[in-house]
């Protein structure tokens, strides 16, 4: 079991993990968790399931035809929204492991820091940086 203070930097690893699947085939919930279980990430349906479903209401994954009924199999894949954000994430990822495993720290000018940024407008302008819509109904 995933302890509860670090699930949240999980959940967003198995979400790119998500995105990198539905990139390649349609993807479901029970293929999934074997697939993450395969990698040592042994999700509950109860983890799973509604990570789908923000997925999904953010745009970057679209379910595949109309479920006859709740517990019927539903299919996902990736959207043009979901590439998008699958690409800036592959980009910074690749900076990311460069720094973290391979402990190359890049250099930087020096700079002031952006205290001026607090909460909500650090958020819009991180991203306005990246084009990406973070959250939000996709029918915008």
């Amino acid at each position: 079991m995933t302890h509860p203070v670090d699930r949240e930097i999980r959940l967003a690893l198995w979400k790119l993990h998500i995105l990198h699947h539905a990139t390649r085939r349609p993807v479901y919930g029970l293929w999934l968790l074997e697939e993450l279980a395969d990698h040592g990430h042994r999700l509950s349906p109860g983890t799973l399931y509604p990570a789908l479903a923000r997925m999904e209401k953010n745009g970057w994954l679209a379910r595949s035809g109309d479920t006859p009924h709740a517990r019927a199999r539903r299919t996902y894949r990736i959207t043009n929204e979901g590439r998008r954000l699958l690409a800036i994430l592959r980009r910074e990822g690749s900076e990311l492991y460069e720094e973290i495993v391979l402990g190359h720290e890049p250099e930087h000018p020096e700079r002031e820091p952006r205290s001026h940024l607090r909460g909500r407008a650090a958020r819009g302008a991180a991203a306005a940086r990246s084009n990406v819509r973070v959250t939000g109904n996709r029918n915008r």
